[in-house]
C-alpha cells in the first residue's frame, strides 16, 4: 500500500491498454490512498472525462495527460504529456494518426500471427474497448485467450518480442516534434521511462538538450523497467540539465504486475508541474 497522499503520475485505464475502465481505474486509485494520479492512456484523451466524474466527492486529484507515441530512428520513445489542451488541433490531427498507425500495425503483426497461432483480427478486437487505442497489448490479450501463452508478460518475451519476427514498426513523430507539440497546446512534457532495458543510450546528450531546449520538464526514473545503471545515468541527466524527477507506477489493471503507487513523484514536483500547464487544469475530487 502506498504512503497515503502518495501522487503517481503514470497509470493506463481500457481507453489504451489498461483492464479498468477510468472510472475504476480512478476509484482504484481512491482506494489504494493516493491522493493524486495522471490517467495517461496511449495517444488518447477519451478516458478525461469518465475519470473526471469518477474523482468527484473522493478527494482525489487527477492530473490529466497522455502518454505520447514517438520514435527515435529505429527506437520507440514515449512522451508523458500532462495538462495539455485536448482540442489543440496539432494534438487531435497528429494522434489520430498515430492510433490508426497503431491499428494498421496491429491488423499486420496479427496476420503473421494466424499463420502459427491460429488467432484472427476479431479476437483481438474482442480484448478492447470501442474508440481504444489497440495495440500489441490486446494481440497479447488474445493470445493469453487462446492459451498460446501464460500471461502478457509472456506474450511480449515471445512472440511479440521485436526480434521475434512478428514485430512491425508504426507511424509515430520525433520526440522532438512531440516536445513542441505539447508544449505549444499548453502541456508539460516528461520523457517516459527513458532507460528500460538501456535505452537511455539511445538518445544523445546533445538530443536531450534539443529536447530541454523545447520544453522538456523532466525524466521518468522512478519507474520499475529502468534499469540500475540507467537511473544513475538519468540522475545525472536531471542535474546537467536541471530537468524534474518523476516516479510512477505504469499501473496497467491486471495487464501488468505494476501496483498503483510503487513508484511516486515528490508534492515539490508536482507543484511545479501544475504552475507549468496551462492547457487544460486538474480535477479536484
Amino acid at each position: 500500500m502506498p504512503q497515503r497522499g502518495a501522487i503517481d503520475l503514470h497509470t493506463h485505464s481500457s481507453v489504451s491498454d489498461g483492464t479498468q475502465t477510468p472510472g475504476d481505474l480512478i476509484r482504484a486509485a481512491s482506494a489504494a490512498g493516493l491522493g493524486t494520479v495522471a490517467l495517461t492512456d496511449h495517444d488518447s484523451t477519451a478516458g478525461w472525462d469518465e475519470a473526471r466524474e469518477a474523482a468527484a466527492g473522493t478527494g482525489l486529484t487527477v492530473v490529466p495527460g497522455m502518454e505520447l507515441s514517438t520514435n527515435y530512428g529505429p527506437a520507440s520513445v514515449h512522451m508523458l504529456a500532462y495538462l495539455f489542451d485536448p482540442t489543440d488541433p496539432a494534438i487531435v490531427s497528429e494522434t489520430l494518426k498515430i492510433r490508426e498507425g497503431r491499428l494498421h500495425r496491429a491488423e499486420r503483426i496479427v496476420e503473421k500471427i494466424s499463420r502459427d497461432y491460429g488467432i484472427t483480427w476479431a479476437d483481438v478486437l474482442a480484448q478492447s474497448v470501442d474508440g481504444g487505442t489497440i495495440g500489441r497489448p490486446h494481440i497479447a490479450d488474445a493470445l493469453v485467450a487462446h492459451g498460446v501463452v501464460a500471461d502478457r508478460s509472456a506474450a511480449f518475451q515471445s512472440i511479440l518480442h521485436w526480434k521475434s519476427g512478428y514485430y512491425e514498426k508504426y507511424y509515430a513523430p520525433s520526440p522532438l516534434a512531440g516536445v513542441r507539440m505539447i508544449v505549444a497546446a499548453g502541456g508539460v512534457p516528461v520523457l517516459a521511462h527513458p532507460a528500460t532495458h538501456g535505452r537511455y543510450r539511445v538518445i544523445e546528450d546533445s538530443a536531450i538538450r534539443e529536447l530541454v531546449d523545447a520544453g522538456l520538464f523532466g525524466l521518468e526514473i522512478h519507474h520499475r523497467d529502468n534499469t540500475d545503471d540507467g537511473k544513475e545515468r538519468l540522475f545525472e541527466l536531471a542535474a546537467k540539465f536541471d530537468l524534474q524527477v518523476t516516479g510512477s507506477s505504469d499501473f496497467h489493471g491486471e495487464g501488468k504486475p505494476n501496483l498503483l503507487g510503487e513508484n511516486t513523484t515528490e508534492p515539490a514536483v508536482l507543484e511545479k508541474l501544475l504552475a507549468a500547464g496551462t492547457g487544460s487544469r486538474p480535477f479536484r475530487g
